[in-house]
């Protein structure tokens, strides 16, 4: 009543009045609410009011006074007589039809505008108003929605807000004055509709802000009442994203989606889908908390539409609009999951719905094949519900490329049929060994890794990813949720390499392969590297080599690198230097060690020699072989003995004097260690005692034998001195008469080879050794000779004969006390040449017998096997021939004891 009051004094005085108490402010809901601005003592034919409500101005309150629509009358007007109009205007809403509120001037006087419109003063105006707050938190919106008819479509529109959002609330008991509202212009479009925007600082977010609303229609000010809002409970946040359908492996139907961006606190979703099929069509709208919602019975060949949109979990807040409809179709078999990446040694598992002519097939009668070539057993079939079944396949091997199918297809069937779709299962190995070495510096890791054991997938990427711990690595290296990729270049042998550098030697590098596929993602078993475990030393430096003097052993030196710090073991490899080295390996196991001796058989030659070390509690590398050192030749010792020597001697026997050429081949050097300056005669006689001629580096040297015994001895000398052991040879007038040896044969072999045989007569002289003398009696070639046991009987001399010629062989005991009488024959034995001549015709004539029966053998096989085939050719087949099918071929013939079909009786 104090309203109606306070109206009929203000139209007298022609002003609208607003209420200045602070609490008639309207508070903004989440929701829509309506702005109706209606004259005084209107008959509300022209509005739907809510039930309970009067339907004449002069009857409302100051409280509660609505309208929904306005209804234009359009039986005719006349415009000319116009009057001034004082309109109520109100905020009302149909979610909250006990809460309204009715507007005067904010500054307590009556408000008033010259009506210029008779409409206007007949029926009054309506909006829709919606305010939120953007889902960033950083712009207040307030969307003005005018209700006016198409008639209206001429009038001017301008709408706007003023608002003011106080220090604190509290402290201002009263509603601010009009001068304290900032104004912003509203945008409006061609469908009558207008965008209010207000930046409220994230601060102010919990303040209350006032505002009300000036909208200007043909020529008329409509002012609201006060609203008020706190913007944080108003929130609009945008519409989720990556709406997406998948099928579970239990048979349903998952619809998951992604919170929109730059939400700061948690949401609340409302999923509304549809499902068409030709068996089920259904409608649902559910609430959800997650990001996900599961539909049960998903049916083969059905459509599913969904949309999301989401809302302030706690608190109040405005569902955000409607996600973009996504359609989701189901085949007729539907596989679940369609396919399936996975690693070997993994077990994994397919779903299947199958439906045939409309009607789903029960689980019961599906079966699977691995192909459509290998039928899967039973064993491993599960039935998860009445129309869902599921094959399970354990411990995979890695999928073997057909052509150009990468993967397995695995078929779910009916017991008669087997629809064409399949699933496709992927198996990779993944098993990938990382290396990992740290430089001889310990600057940096160089990790290495091939794809040479696993089988590239069109699609997938690799990365190396790693986790770095503090300290060490952990006794059963793992994925770490925590890790970092790492750039590598892949290598012209093939391989990937990373560098990590600097590094952290004592920290624990956990790595592992990741391959990257849109069916998902695969890792290959982790290992753990620690730098100062994988350290590949620098090698060996100054590495040195020489046979040591008098001792004969081959002396290698070096010094060992600055990194690492630890105790270091060696390895050193030597050998003859040459094209193709015969390396020989020596470890030395004391780290305190810097040179080694060796022992080698050939102290004359040139060794190369390389060193490389390695940590000596086994971790890390080997170094790389040091520079190859080389040893340089040098005598070593004295010979260690003089070379072996014969004579030729040319005299007259009867005047007891005779030419004697001593003959000797050189020393070689493993004999002379390792080379020889020259060469000694040492003579001894009865006479004349002992004396020495040097014959330099000559290899024959010629003196008169003229005394009773002459003994000689050729001595090889080096740099360090004359040979140990020498060879000497006695001439002896008496002992040349001793005759031991009784006969001598000599038997040609082939054109290389003769073979000298002999036999001794008994005697007291005991031979030291012989020589064996042998040259071409039809030419001037020299003499050529060989030293042999003295217990040997037969020798085998390999030389150049020439069958026709005639060759003289001797053998001469060598006594201790000198050369004893030789034994000469001047051509081959014959009897010998004609046994040696049969054995060889007998090795030549078996091979040729056992060939010729083999032939013959064979000769006879094949023979037979044609005759037979000659002779049957003509027996009909009694299954072709009517004449022949009424005959028994295993019957006898009479008066034999043969059947007819060729076999015989017992």
């Amino acid at each position: 009543m104090i309203c109606q009051k306070f109206c009929v004094v203000l139209l007298h005085w022609e002003f609208i009045y607003v209420i200045t108490a602070s609490n008639l402010s309207y508070p903004i809901t989440p929701w829509r609410f309506k702005l109706s601005c209606m004259p005084p003592n209107t008959t509300y034919d022209y509005f739907r009011l809510p039930a309970g409500l009067s339907k004449n101005t002069s009857d409302l309150n100051g409280h509660y006074e609505t309208a929904v629509e306005v209804k234009f009358n359009s039986s005719g007007t006349h415009f000319s007589n116009l009057s001034k109009t004082t309109f109520h205007c109100c905020f009302w809403s149909e979610q909250d039809k006990n809460s309204s509120l009715c507007a005067d001037n904010i500054e307590g006087k009556t408000f008033f505008s010259t009506v210029n419109s008779l409409v206007f003063q007949q029926i009054g105006a309506n909006w829709n108003i919606q305010c939120w707050l953007k889902g960033d938190l950083k712009l207040f919106i307030c969307n003005v929605e005018s209700l006016f008819k198409n008639q209206f479509k001429n009038y001017n529109h301008e709408v706007h807000l003023l608002y003011v959002l106080p220090e604190v609330l509290e402290d201002s008991p009263l509603v601010p004055q009009k001068v304290s509202f900032q104004i912003v212009q509203c945008n409006c479009s061609v469908h009558k509709c207008c965008e209010c925007l207000v930046s409220v600082p994230t601060a102010k977010l919990n303040d209350t802000l006032l505002m009300y609303l000036k909208i200007t229609s043909g020529g008329v000010i409509f002012q609201s009442p006060l609203m008020s809002v706190q913007p944080i409970n108003v929130v609009k946040p945008d519409p989720p994203l990556g709406l997406h359908m998948e099928i579970t492996d239990d048979g349903n139907l998952k619809i998951s989606w992604s919170s929109p961006p730059l939400v700061r606190f948690p949401l609340q979703y409302q999923v509304k889908y549809s499902e068409n099929s030709s068996t089920v069509i259904r409608e649902a709208d559910q609430i959800a908390s997650a990001t996900s919602l599961l539909v049960d019975s998903v049916h083969p060949g059905s459509s599913y539409e969904v949309q999301v949109r989401g809302k302030r979990l706690d608190g109040p807040g405005i569902w955000s609009d409607w996600s973009t409809p996504h359609v989701f179709t189901t085949q007729d078999v539907i596989y679940f999951p369609p396919k399936i990446l996975t690693s070997v040694e993994s077990n994994v598992s397919f779903h299947c719905i199958y439906k045939n002519e409309n009607k789903i097939v029960s689980s019961e009668k599906i079966v699977w094949w691995m192909n459509l070539a290998e039928k899967i057993p039973q064993s491993q079939y599960d039935v998860v519900s009445d129309h869902v079944s599921k094959v399970t396949f354990f411990n995979l091997n890695a999928t073997k490329p057909r052509g150009k199918f990468t993967y397995d297809a695995v078929y779910c069937c009916s017991e008669h049929e087997c629809h064409h779709r399949y699933a496709e299962l992927y198996v990779i190995d993944v098993n990938i060994n990382i290396s990992c070495e740290t430089d001889g510096n310990l600057t940096k890791m160089t990790c290495r890794w091939s794809t040479n054991t696993i089988q590239s997938l069109a699609g997938s990427t690799l990365q190396l990813r790693y986790y770095r711990s503090r300290l060490y690595c952990s006794d059963s290296p793992s994925i770490h949720p925590v890790s970092e990729p790492k750039d590598c270049h892949l290598q012209r042998d093939g391989f990937y390499e990373c560098i990590f550098q600097p590094i952290f030697l004592l920290s624990g590098y956990t790595m592992w392969i990741r391959i990257n596929h849109s069916l998902g993602s695969l890792d290959s078993p982790p290992t753990c590297v620690l730098p100062n475990s994988v350290v590949k030393p620098l090698p060996p430096s100054s590495v040195k080599a020489e046979i040591t003097v008098k001792t004969g052993l081959l002396k290698i030196s070096w010094e060992n690198p600055v990194f690492p710090e630890t105790n270091l073991q060696f390895q050193i490899r030597y050998g003859l230097s040459g094209k193709e080295v015969h390396w020989k390996i020596y470890e030395v196991y004391d780290a305190k060690s810097k040179s080694v001796s060796l022992p080698v058989p050939d102290l004359c030659a040139i060794y190369v020699v390389q060193v490389r070390c390695k940590r000596l509690d086994g971790l890390g590398y080997w170094s790389n072989w040091s520079s190859p050192a080389y040893t340089v030749v040098m005598d070593i010792k004295v010979p260690m003995r003089g070379p072996e020597f014969w004579r030729i001697a040319n005299g007259d026997t009867m005047k007891k004097e005779k030419n004697v050429t001593l003959l000797w081949k050189p020393l070689m050097k493993r004999d002379s260690l390792c080379s020889v300056q020259r060469y000694v005669i040492n003579h001894h006689t009865s006479l004349k005692g002992t004396w020495s001629e040097d014959v330099g580096n000559h290899t024959k040297y010629t003196f008169l034998w003229t005394e009773q015994e002459h003994t000689v001895t050729v001595l090889a000398i080096n740099s360090i001195g004359d040979s140990v052991a020498n060879f000497n040879l006695t001439f002896s007038w008496p002992m040349s008469k001793v005759n031991i040896v009784q006969s001598l044969s000599a038997y040609p072999l082939n054109s290389s080879c003769v073979i000298l045989s002999w036999m001794l007569s008994p005697s007291d002289y005991k031979p030291m050794y012989f020589i064996i003398e042998w040259k071409n009696l039809n030419e001037d070639d020299e003499i050529k000779w060989l030293r042999i046991s003295s217990s040997v009987k037969k020798c085998y001399i390999h030389d150049h004969f020439i069958p026709i010629e005639k060759y003289q062989f001797s053998l001469y005991p060598i006594f201790m006390e000198g050369v004893g009488k030789p034994k000469i024959i001047n051509s081959f034995t014959q009897d010998g040449i004609e046994k040696h001549q049969n054995d060889a015709s007998l090795y030549v004539i078996v091979p040729v017998i056992i060939s010729s029966f083999i032939l013959l053998l064979g000769t006879l096989f094949i023979s037979h096997q044609r005759m037979r085939k000659l002779i049957w050719e003509d027996v009909p087949n009694p299954k072709k021939c009517s004449w022949a099918q009424g005959l028994n071929f295993q019957k006898k013939m009479p008066g034999t004891k043969e059947l007819l079909g060729g076999g015989w009786l017992n």
